[in-house]
């Protein structure tokens, strides 16, 4: 597991049923691609974040593959559309089996 990992997500406590919100992820990771050396020379192992996915009450919201280029603290911003209350989770795998995971609640105002 990479060290000092961690998620953010911004989703809007309430909305009306039917409306589309904005959702902005960001994930602190160092991204390494497995091509620089430590200061004994040895190679540091590749660890990136190589799927991103969202989910809505058990329903798939987007599923994203990475790759290898992606920047350091991937951040991505997109659009769902919220038909009932009920709660988004957010997914990072990484290269070295790590998953990390967080959720967030919406309200029908």
């Amino acid at each position: 597991m990479a060290k000092g990992v961690k998620p953010r997500v911004k989703v809007p406590k309430t909305a009306a049923a039917g409306e589309t919100i904005t959702i902005k992820t960001l994930i602190s990771h160092k991204m390494e691609s497995g091509r620089r050396k430590d200061k004994d020379g040895n190679f540091i192992p590749r660890s990136i974040i190589n799927r991103f996915v969202v989910d809505f009450n058990g329903q798939n919201v987007i599923d994203v593959t990475l790759e290898p280029a992606i920047s350091t603290n991937p951040y991505f911003q997109f659009d769902a559309v919220v038909p009932d209350a009920g709660e988004f989770k957010f997914t990072w795998y990484d290269d070295d089996g790590s998953v990390y995971e967080t959720s967030k609640k919406i309200k029908i105002a």
